[in-house]
């Protein structure tokens, strides 16, 4: 795993730029984040939208890109629908969601006239670059399964253990969160995070190392973890957190990237390409690496 963000900048700037079809992309923040990648040889970006309020932008912002395009559409779902149609036909390599709505953009990604549309649930896969930590962690899933059951929950870290993998974690450690760290029968979390384990155990949950309950400390610090006397291999080593929900994922995307200032990068993936998927009041550096992330996992699940 990448020591930092840059690492990952790194990383997507070693292959030759993909083409990214930005559904909705009359907006400051995302036309300065989809420059910069194109100007850092990420991407070439496929600009869906309105024609005229994207290049007022460009001009305003006085933004540079060399290589680009621009589709005109009329409305939003009319960009998000031309931005997955441009991916499934080829021309594009990944969506990205600029200043619409999440729901336009994902009906737009299921519709099964597109063939993006998987048997795998979607989910939210978030990479943050968390200090005091010797590499990046994973965090699935702040913002699309309101509240998973056992079945989703395994869903979501399948989808968490697929990116990781795309990007070079051979077998990522999952520690699945709870409040404690013990299996509590008041707390059914507990209860579905020792089964997520065992799920692990028996081959049904394939190329991760799946334990849990843990709390956020012994989590990520080896230190908590020998304190309370939890051992194991993911015990202090996660490479992927899981959370209980969406509040409590959420919540913890909010107060890392918000609060902290932590760095951080998102994809939904489940579908057969990620989608760049940042909350429309992402700032351009999020926005920035979340299209990195896009890169480097789209160019890992096509190899």
């Amino acid at each position: 795993m990448w020591d930092s963000m840059d690492d990952l900048i790194t990383a997507a700037q070693e292959n030759p730029p993909l083409n990214m079809a930005v559904a909705a992309a009359a907006d400051s923040v995302v036309l300065k984040s989809a420059a910069r990648a194109e100007r850092e040889n990420l991407v070439r970006p496929i600009l869906v939208g309105d024609k005229e309020g994207i290049e007022d932008i460009i001009q305003s912002e006085q933004l540079e890109m060399d290589d680009y395009e621009i589709v005109d559409a009329e409305s939003d779902r009319e960009a998000a629908s031309r931005a997955v149609e441009l991916t499934a036909e080829g021309k594009a390599d990944f969506p990205m969601k600029g200043m619409l709505s999440t729901s336009t953009i994902l009906r737009a990604l299921l519709n099964k006239e597109y063939g993006l549309r998987q048997d795998k649930m979607l989910s939210l896969v978030t990479l943050m670059d968390l200090k005091n930590q010797d590499h990046m962690i994973f965090m699935s899933d702040a913002g699309m399964n309101p509240n998973p059951d056992l079945e989703a929950k395994a869903g979501i870290i399948r989808n968490a253990v697929t990116i990781a993998r795309s990007v070079g974690v051979e077998k990522p450690r999952v520690a699945v969160l709870a409040a404690v760290e013990n299996v509590q029968p008041k707390m059914p979390v507990t209860e579905e995070a020792a089964i997520l384990s065992k799920m692990q155990d028996r081959g049904q949950l394939k190329n991760c190392i799946v334990d849990g309950p843990f709390a956020l400390d012994n989590a990520l610090f080896e230190e908590a973890a020998e304190h309370k006397g939890i051992k194991g291999e993911v015990a202090g080593k996660a490479d992927i957190l899981i959370t209980p929900d969406i509040e409590a994922g959420n919540i913890l995307y909010k107060s890392m990237i918000v609060y902290a200032g932590t760095p951080s990068a998102s994809v939904v993936y489940g579908a057969r390409v990620p989608l760049v998927l940042t909350s429309r009041a992402d700032t351009v550096r999020t926005k920035f690496n979340s299209i990195a992330l896009a890169k480097v996992s789209t160019e890992g699940l096509s190899g």
